[in-house]
């Protein structure tokens, strides 16, 4: 069956439909990642985007449901050069064309992703749409003119969980795998290491968390309620917080004033903060920071970034669209990380109170373990207040 990719200059892409039978718009973006591809559908900072994957081969090892980011892909469309025909690894439950189906999203192979990726990347990032029925070249490229696009418009009240709960209640869902070689086993697909006393109380707001970020902080000692991304200063009080979390997210940073005005209203109580991603972009707004759209953003396991304190290089896993205006920011807060490819704004802390962000996934999944260290820094700040 076929299928079309259009974007909103113009460009059209015909390639081979697999996923599901639909029509999605989308903001279309590129990510280099290698792998990690099903941690990407399930991330939910992805909402609203069309997600091109630069690596030329994607679904070879499958899909499993102990890896994914989220209660369900929320992306518009995926495209990739080359579909794998087979699937071969020992923990897959499905193979990617069939989750995508299940999950009514549709993708797109077959097509010059490098050239796709290149226009992108001299253009920008566009809005486009994806088709995976009939339909003519001239109301695809419509279709993709006419959509509204990301900026002020507020997504993360689609993918938040609409209820708070307490993660992980029973220690069953965040234990770290492990392949242990040479170890006879019945099931070796579930042989986990043991997790620590969950003794520190916190907070995390949800605009869009990733389910590995809630296994990082269980494995570091963290019990954590989860609260819905317009829950108010009054509601974290409540439950008598250690520390406040503050989660990545998808779309425009400048559409959420409700979750911004909630965190300087919790600025004023003094809890230790911890913020990535958008989390990383509410926090600056509440500390007087603007924020902008990059031309094509950050989108992959291998971003750059120094920490300015140490000159120590951290290869970072990111998924964003936009940035904070150092030129912004209160003279209340210290840019401590930069992005070594185009400079841009990658960690900052309050000079004064416990709070800290990162522009970066330090959870990966998919990336590299460089920053998994700011759990424990989170730690050592919320006992720090605690002495």
């Amino acid at each position: 069956m076929d299928a079309v990719l259009t974007l909103q200059d113009g460009t059209i892409f015909r390639g081979k439909a697999f996923g599901a039978k639909t029509s999605l718009c989308g903001e279309v973006c590129f990510n280099t990642s290698m792998t990690g591809y099903q941690e990407i559908l399930t991330d939910p900072s992805y909402k609203a985007q069309i997600v091109t994957m630069t690596y030329p081969l994607i679904g070879n090892y499958g899909v499993n449901t102990a890896d994914v980011e989220s209660y369900k892909p929320h992306l518009s469309g995926f495209v990739v050069r080359e579909l794998s025909p087979v699937v071969s690894n020992w923990r897959a439950d499905t193979d990617l064309d069939t989750y995508l189906k299940e999950n009514g999203i549709p993708g797109i192979q077959g097509i010059d992703t490098r050239a796709l990726t290149k226009r992108l990347r001299v253009e920008g990032s566009m809005n486009g749409f994806l088709s995976t029925e009939e339909i003519s070249d001239e109301d695809a490229i419509a279709k993709a003119k006419s959509w509204e696009g990301l900026l002020g418009v507020d997504y993360v009240k689609e993918v938040t969980h609409p209820e708070p709960f307490i993660w992980d209640e029973k220690d069953e869902l965040s234990r770290d795998f492990r392949l242990i070689q040479g170890l006879e086993q019945s099931d070796p697909r579930n042989f986990f290491h043991p997790l620590p006393e969950a003794d520190l109380n916190i907070v995390a707001l949800d605009f869009g968390m990733k389910y590995n970020i809630l296994r990082r902080l269980r494995q570091h000692g963290f019990r954590v309620h989860v609260l819905p991304a317009n829950a108010t200063a009054d509601q974290v009080k409540a439950l008598n917080p250690q520390g406040v979390f503050l989660s990545n997210g998808p779309g425009d940073p400048s559409a959420v004033g409700y979750a911004v005005q909630t965190v300087k209203d919790l600025m004023d109580h003094g809890y230790p903060m911890f913020g990535i991603c958008l989390g990383h972009q509410i926090l600056g707004q509440a500390m007087g920071g603007k924020t902008f759209k990059m031309k094509f953003g950050h989108r992959g396991g291998n971003q750059p970034v120094k920490d300015l304190d140490t000159g120590v290089v951290e290869i970072t896993s990111q998924n964003h669209g936009f940035a904070l205006d150092s030129d912004t920011l209160s003279t209340d807060v210290e840019v401590d990380r930069i992005n070594l490819n185009d400079q841009t704004v990658e960690g900052l802390r309050h000079r004064t109170k416990p709070m800290f962000s990162v522009q970066y996934h330090p959870e990966a999944s998919p990336g590299p373990h460089d920053s998994t260290p700011l759990f424990q820094r989170f730690r050592d700040l919320i006992g720090t207040q605690g002495s």
